[in-house]
């Protein structure tokens, strides 16, 4: 069983949970929604115990867990990377929990044999991880995660990155091996048609926060976004131009950041446009990002920036790319965008800009949906 309990955590001054609760019971499997960005993530790494909350407490079977390490909690994770060994064979990395308990070779075997029957992958136990298809690496690290028995698995967007038939088969697959396990769970997506093939109970991750007390990336409008602009970009100069070609295009997205008082802390524009590198009707431009001045530094515009980034591939993106101010290229390089072509000057501001560019299949991005 697991309580989470009014958990309070995030990478920075301003938290990307607030005051979150959920209950999973025993050889329960329950789905988590959420838009990208909202923290669906973070909540499984507190769990996991890979970030330690703010406030609040985790507890597992009873035991309070808030600060004991990763690797007492007896918790299984499987990542949308999957993050198998690429040195080791299948078998080896399903057996690798395994050896980590210091269990005898012969029941490592048997275990392994136990885990290849249960996901479908029988006479695998030999074969390299590199040559295995993305449907086969799937499984082989669910089998890996499941192998030592965890008292929770947690599940991070599993079936990112294989195409719809794949992914609609291998959804209904993945409920048949958690039930057939026993296995409690919880899996982040934000499919709500996955969560409703594979969970017995699904949820939103806004249902579970205080009222007014949790940080929202959402839609807005135009003018929401242009308001922002002119605040921070143009000290409110009410004369300044802050309305960009392409604003009102209904393919355009502006995405915002909301306090838990609904109050806009950062914007950002995503429009269809070819980039500067092999340019194609798929790219997506990002442009006009904008930060309240006193909450620079808080973490805000990294959320609001991978949120916007997961959300044009997940709509099919290939690349994202922008004109950015040298100053803010460091910022967008810990964020996997890399310097494409020579820097020039904005004619309107004179102000120093590169093309950035962040390419889809460089990060293990899903493009088929």
């Amino acid at each position: 069983m697991l309580e989470v309990d009014e958990v309070t955590a995030g990478y920075g001054p301003v938290p990307v949970l607030r005051t979150v609760s959920l209950h999973v019971g025993d050889g329960e499997i329950v789905g988590l929604l959420g838009p990208s960005g909202s923290g669906k993530s973070t909540l499984l790494r507190v769990v996991a115990g890979l970030v330690i909350p703010a406030s609040g407490r985790v507890v597992l079977d009873g035991v309070d867990v808030t600060t004991v390490p990763t690797h007492r909690r007896g918790v299984g994770m499987v990542f949308q990377d999957e993050q198998l060994f690429p040195h080791r064979s299948v078998a080896a990395n399903v057996g690798f929990g395994l050896r980590m308990q210091g269990r005898e070779r012969a029941d490592i075997d048997s275990r392994v044999a136990e885990m290849l029957t249960l996901v479908g992958l029988d006479g695998f136990g030999s074969r390299a991880v590199v040559g295995l298809s993305g449907g086969e690496a799937k499984r082989v690290a669910l089998a890996r995660s499941l192998a030592p028995a965890p008292r929770i698995l947690l599940l991070d967007e599993p079936l990112t990155g294989l195409d719809r038939e794949l992914h609609d088969r291998l959804t209904a697959e993945l409920a048949r091996i958690l039930r057939a396990a026993g296995t409690t769970a919880l899996i982040v997506t934000h499919d709500r048609a996955e969560a409703a093939a594979a969970a017995d109970r699904v949820v939103r991750l806004d249902e579970l926060t205080a009222t007014g007390s949790g940080m929202r990336i959402v839609d807005i409008t135009a003018v929401e976004t242009h308001d922002l602009r002119r605040r921070v970009l143009r000290k409110g100069d009410p004369r300044a131009t802050v309305e960009f070609g392409g604003d009102d295009d209904p393919a355009t997205v502006h995405l915002g950041a909301r306090d838990g008082t609904g109050a806009l802390m950062a914007v950002s524009t995503w429009l269809p446009r070819p980039g500067p590198v092999d340019p194609a009707t798929t790219d997506r431009q990002l442009r006009g990002m904008a930060v309240d001045d006193g909450l620079r530094g808080s973490g805000i515009g990294a959320v609001l920036l991978a949120a916007g980034v997961a959300r044009a591939y997940d709509e099919g993106a290939t690349a994202v790319w922008a004109n950015a101010r040298d100053t803010a290229l460091a910022f967008y390089a810990r964020h996997g965008f890399e310097i494409v072509g020579d820097g020039f000057v904005a004619a309107d501001s004179g102000v120093a800009h590169h093309r950035i560019r962040h390419v889809a299949s460089a990060h293990g991005r899903r493009t088929d949906r």
